[in-house]
């Protein structure tokens, strides 16, 4: 069955899944990288902090930010549109654009792909996620 005639409710389920392994993934990645260049982070409480308050880890909040609003549409009262849906997928494909040249998350995506294979291996399996969403 093509994906486009999937229920958007599952499309939406598949992209969040995708989203957030993903954001696991490259979240990892800045981990090692602070843990390294700045100091160790003993606890996960202190790495939420980190991630809530620190610049260091600033880019990803609009992956997060993108990942709850999903979250909220497909926990809505009222199921999603199809068109909300669509949204969303352009939304996530339009932020998964790394970009060389640009700034926030596009840049700091493709400085990570640049240098963590394991965050490369992460971008192609949600490359694919979108391709079973669109």
């Amino acid at each position: 069955m093509p994906a486009s005639e999937l229920p958007i409710q599952q499309r939406l389920t598949d992209l969040r899944n995708g989203l957030l392994h993903l954001h696991k993934t490259l979240l990892d990645s800045e981990r090692d990288r602070y843990e390294h260049d700045v100091q160790r982070i003993p606890t996960s409480g202190e790495l939420l902090q980190l991630v809530l308050n620190d610049p260091f880890f600033l880019w990803l909040r609009e992956l997060s930010q993108l990942i709850v609003l999903i979250d909220e549409t497909i926990d809505a009262k009222e199921p999603p549109t199809v068109a909300e849906g669509e949204r969303l997928i352009v939304q996530s494909q339009a932020l998964l654009t790394p970009d060389e040249q640009g700034t926030g998350f596009a840049k700091s995506y493709f400085e990570i792909l640049q240098r963590d294979p394991d965050a490369v291996l992460a971008h192609g399996k949600m490359r694919k996620v979108l391709a079973g969403v669109v």
